[in-house]
């Protein structure tokens, strides 16, 4: 299923045996899909040199990878781990991605300061947006917009019926000298954003208001993320991506976003500084971005899989 897409509403008026055989019916179905999936590659192989950063997977079970090398696109099937370059970036990179239900890619441009979307079906591009940005990082879709962060300025760009908006970050915002904003998400009761800041109080989140632009840190206790990268929400479990300390550290949020409790901290051998997640089943993928290798156009490059919490 989906992320973005995601409903835990389901109508009850059944009668106790039809409930009880539909009931039957489902966790049988459940666990044929369990078993498919955990048949499916858990690592595969991205194509060499492609340095990648950015995962999005839409309503089918596909994996859509930017390359921070040429701002190619990659898609890999999650059922056989074998895929192809489905666009190309024209020697511009990408770095944060998502797909919408209409399949249109929605990217973010990195350094070239462009937002960039991508007709998955066809390959083709459909716009290009200047922003006048640094460095154009990541990407999260709400009902009506696209909003997207910048490494090096105190600003979101909002993208809107086919309009860039730029939204001043104030309040608890903090800029730091070197990247600060990075992944980007929404609160569980889809009001507000949620930001990485990897500067302010030595790294952690901000929860923004979209209307204002203005910043409040959210309470995580005593948890930094100053590596922190790529965020998801699933329900009210956020996973953050800690690039450099290869992990996923995972917190319980509460419905407004301004609190967060540590649950878990996800490590694997296969790690080799992910850098963000998409989630497809029980299953979480990463891209493996090797920042601590000089890039050649060999460099091997993969992705992995690891169970959700």
């Amino acid at each position: 299923m989906a992320p973005a897409d995601r409903s835990f509403a389901r109508r009850t008026l059944l009668t106790t045996t039809a409930a009880l055989t539909g009931a039957a019916l489902l966790g049988g179905t459940a666990h044929a899909a369990e078993t498919r999936q955990a048949a499916w590659p858990a690592q595969f192989p991205l194509p060499d040199g492609f340095q990648p950063e950015g995962i999005t997977i839409g309503s089918q079970p596909y994996a859509y990878f930017g390359s921070l090398a040429n701002g190619d696109i990659y898609r890999a099937s999650l059922a056989t781990g074998r895929g192809k370059i489905v666009a190309k970036g024209a020697g511009r990179p990408t770095v944060g991605l998502k797909i919408d239900r209409h399949g249109r890619l929605f990217l973010a441009g990195g350094d070239s300061g462009e937002i960039r979307t991508v007709d998955a079906r066809s390959g083709e591009t459909e716009q290009v947006y200047a922003t006048g940005g640094t460095f154009v990082n990541d990407v999260i879709l709400t009902p009506g917009a696209a909003w997207f962060t910048d490494s090096f300025k105190p600003v979101l760009y909002k993208l809107a019926k086919g309009a860039v908006t730029t939204v001043p970050l104030t309040g608890d915002w903090r800029q730091g000298s070197d990247f600060t904003a990075n992944g980007i998400e929404r609160t569980p009761d889809g009001r507000a954003l949620l930001v990485v800041n990897a500067f302010a109080n030595g790294g952690g989140l901000m929860r923004v208001d979209p209307r204002t632009g203005a910043a409040r840190a959210v309470d995580l206790g005593a948890a930094k993320l100053p590596n922190g990268d790529g965020l998801l929400l699933l329900g009210r479990i956020l996973y953050a991506v800690q690039q450099q300390q290869n992990a996923i550290d995972v917190f319980r949020l509460n419905d407004a976003g301004t609190r967060g409790t540590a649950i878990t901290r996800i490590t694997d051998p296969r790690f080799r500084i992910p850098t963000t997640v998409a989630a497809w089943g029980s299953r979480l993928y990463l891209p493996n971005a090797r920042f601590d290798v000089e890039p050649t156009p060999t460099t091997e490059y993969d992705a992995v899989a690891v169970r959700q919490v």
